[in-house]
């Protein structure tokens, strides 16, 4: 796995998916806001799947 996950989005991904966890634990939203636990991994981990079947990438290119 080469990573294609730059750093905002990364930071981005980790914010939405503790925002998503935390309304679902608190009751404000339903069981859906556990799909936050999707952006929270592949921000940690600096990896989307789906990036590479688009041929997209938003990690800086390394010279």
């Amino acid at each position: 796995m080469k990573a294609n996950v730059g750093g905002i989005d990364r930071i981005l991904r980790i914010v939405l998916g503790l925002a998503l966890i935390a309304m679902t634990l608190a009751g404000f939203i339903g069981v859906w806001g556990w799909i936050g636990v999707v952006p929270l991994l592949t921000g940690a981990i600096g990896f989307c799947p789906l990036y590479p079947l688009i041929g997209f990438s938003s990690c800086p290119v390394k010279r």
